[in-house]
């Protein structure tokens, strides 16, 4: 008995077609293109982003903890000596 292998990831073309039926029944036919175009320009800002801080280069900044500043409980401990 031969085993056939079976895609069952996002890739198989049944799944997205799946996708955009249920996008399309739960969304409607009206604002269906709407969330595309607006999905789509989303994207081309990001790839521009990207493209910017590519030319640009890293940008070196110190890091500071999120609060703000250095808390007491910050501060590193000596080896051997647990809490």
């Amino acid at each position: 008995m031969a085993l056939a292998w079976c895609a069952v990831g996002i890739e198989n073309p049944v799944h997205l077609l799946f996708i955009a039926v249920v996008a399309l029944i739960v969304l409607g036919p009206k604002r269906l293109p709407r969330l595309a175009r607006a999905l789509g320009e989303g994207i081309r800002e990001f790839r521009a982003a990207l493209e910017s801080g590519a030319e640009r280069g890293p940008e070196l900044e110190p890091s500071t903890h999120a609060a703000g500043g250095e808390e007491e409980g910050d501060q590193p401990r000596p080896p051997g000596r647990a809490s």
